[in-house]
């Protein structure tokens, strides 16, 4: 029989139903492999083998019945910044110290609906800020990929980084991410896996731990195309706890998996030339042009003006709302709590023991842009940024182009502890170049695998797509899979 675990979702689920295995048979396949890898990739935080097992049985019960879900008995990880009931659910930082939530997120509740199993939490950036995985708790997620010939450890990237690295070295079929500024593109680029960024408002926020609350999303990392679009398919939904969810019917992503690309037309954006840009990165772009005019699209080439300015000010919005959502964690109520000699000092006591160095610097940066004499001068001028970079966009599909094919990082995985990187953030932060616009935006992005560099690294393109156009996302990351192949990393762990 081959190894469960290799299967995709699509597989698992066409033979769940066929009987050739059961749910609980599939589960413990993955609860072996993530026994015999976490200590050596750090992908998963808390396992919950009971709890899967648990659902794996009534999944086989429903399965028996001829009453199975979208996504009985599959075998999901869960990134830490969704609320599972009773359930570890602390965002990768100390400042959450022993937090179970009595609630739902919106989204585990929708994949539990669904029949989807749960494996347990992963891995991440603490609160999701980063791009590399380090900031966590809980220690770095370590990538699968090995370079040519190293044993070097590498970044899955961030802050989804467990649930990339977890999906590519098969130990869940697919899992929960989410992306404030490429955080889910990002590291399914360094890692081989496929990432959708929705439209904003195409998914739930609620139970999720806020970052800043108007460019979260959340989406899947999967193994190929046709995985991520039935994962978004049970994700998705309209959702009254949310009022910025958008109800809006969900459609059959699967459905556009194979459609004909012919009449298509993709935009190539100028801007995303950026000086330094590494050869391998313009060769892997190019490629991805021509696979595309192969399979039937037409190729234009667009200007995106007010991309140079996004970085920038997504580095004073993101921070801005993080400082005002991180305020409610205190030590009043939940989490860690540092006694004091009075309540301020308790805040502060609890506050500098639970929140890390990245989380901190982001806090104070959000809370000098928001601060009197510096919100004009600052926050309400990157608002207007933010505007502009949307009217971009708004003008280059009005003129007719179904979407934008572009990089979606500037280079393949690098080692974790980088020393150039760790000692200036500011090169940190250019690892999101390319992934900003589309959050700024509220756009839907997808990075699909398409090459490896000569390290032997995956490398990603990333296509972003029309508000509430996931589909042609969908289809168009197809035809590059179907051109480029897929890549696993050799097991070593």
């Amino acid at each position: 029989m081959t190894d469960l675990t290799s299967l995709t979702i699509a597989e698992a689920r066409d033979k769940l139903k066929a009987k050739d295995f059961t749910a609980v048979e599939l589960t413990d396949a993955y609860l072996s492999a993530v026994d015999a890898a976490n200590a050596a990739l750090n992908v998963y935080v808390a396992v919950t083998p009971e709890k899967a097992r648990e659902m794996a049985k009534a999944s086989d019960d429903k399965l028996a019945a001829g009453k199975a879900g979208a996504l009985e008995g599959i075998p999901l990880g869960v990134k830490d910044l969704f609320a599972v009931r009773d359930v570890h659910t602390q965002a990768c930082s100390h400042v959450l110290d022993g937090f179970k939530p009595k609630y739902e997120s919106t989204v585990t509740q929708n994949l539990w609906d669904e029949g989807a199993v749960m494996l347990g939490k992963l891995n991440m950036d603490e609160f999701a800020m980063g791009s590399s995985n380090e900031s966590s708790y809980y220690g770095p997620a370590v990538n699968p990929w090995r370079e040519n010939g190293s044993d070097r450890k590498l970044v899955p990237g961030g802050s989804s980084g467990g649930s990339a690295a977890a999906v590519a070295a098969h130990l869940c079929a697919g899992a929960t991410a989410t992306d404030t500024g490429g955080s889910i593109r990002q590291p399914a680029a360094f890692t081989g896996t496929v990432g959708i960024k929705p439209t904003y408002g195409r998914v739930s926020r609620w139970g999720i731990a806020a970052y800043a609350s108007s460019l979260d999303q959340a989406g899947p990392i999967a193994r190929d195309v046709r995985d991520a679009a039935i994962l978004l398919k049970s994700m998705a939904s309209v959702d009254a706890k949310d009022t910025t969810s958008i109800d809006l019917p969900v459609p059959d992503y699967e459905k556009a998996i194979g459609q004909s690309l012919k009449g298509l037309k993709i935009g190539i954006p100028k801007e995303y030339r950026v000086d330094g840009m590494p050869e391998e990165i313009e060769k892997l772009w190019a490629q991805g042009v021509a696979w595309l005019k192969d399979a039937g699209a037409e190729i234009v080439d667009i200007s995106l003006p007010h991309t140079k300015y996004a970085l920038p000010a997504y580095y004073i919005v993101a921070p801005a709302e993080a400082s005002s959502n991180l305020a409610r964690y205190d030590g009043v109520r939940y989490g860690l709590r540092v006694d004091g000699k009075d309540i301020a000092d308790m805040y502060e006591k609890s506050r500098a023991a639970g929140f890390g160095s990245e989380v901190k610097r982001r806090i104070m940066v959000g809370t000098y842009v928001l601060s009197a004499g510096y919100y004009d001068a600052y926050y309400l001028k990157a608002q207007k940024v933010r505007t502009l970079i949307k009217r971009d966009f708004e003008t280059v599909f009005h003129e007719g182009v179904d979407a934008v094919l572009a990089p979606i990082t500037p280079s393949s995985a690098f080692e974790i502890g980088d020393k150039e990187l760790a000692a200036d953030p500011v090169k940190m932060y250019l690892q999101d170049v390319f992934t900003i616009t589309v959050n700024m935006a509220g756009l839907p992005g997808l990075s699909v695998p398409a090459g490896l560099d000569g390290k032997g690294l995956p490398l990603g393109l990333q296509l972003i797509g029309k508000p509430f156009d996931e589909e042609t996302l969908f289809k168009t990351a197809y035809a590059i899979e179907q051109a480029a192949g897929k890549f696993s990393p050799a097991k070593w762990w």
